[in-house]
């Protein structure tokens, strides 16, 4: 998969490593901006669950 996106990729070896880490930069960037945000609410990785009741957080005192 790698090798057939280098082969790929225009112009020389600085070129294509120049292409590649700008590629992985965008990614990157849409990952963070749009992917994660939508996800984010659909996950919900901070709410534990323990003996199938949510867990609260601890209050103050």
């Amino acid at each position: 998969m790698y090798a057939w996106i280098w082969r790929h990729l225009p112009g020389t070896w600085q070129t294509k490593t120049a292409v590649a880490l700008l590629l992985a930069l965008a990614a990157g960037i849409v990952f963070w901006y749009l992917v994660f945000p939508w996800l984010e609410p659909k996950v919900q990785f901070d709410h534990g669950v323990v003996n199938g009741t949510p867990s609260s957080p601890p209050g103050p005192g």
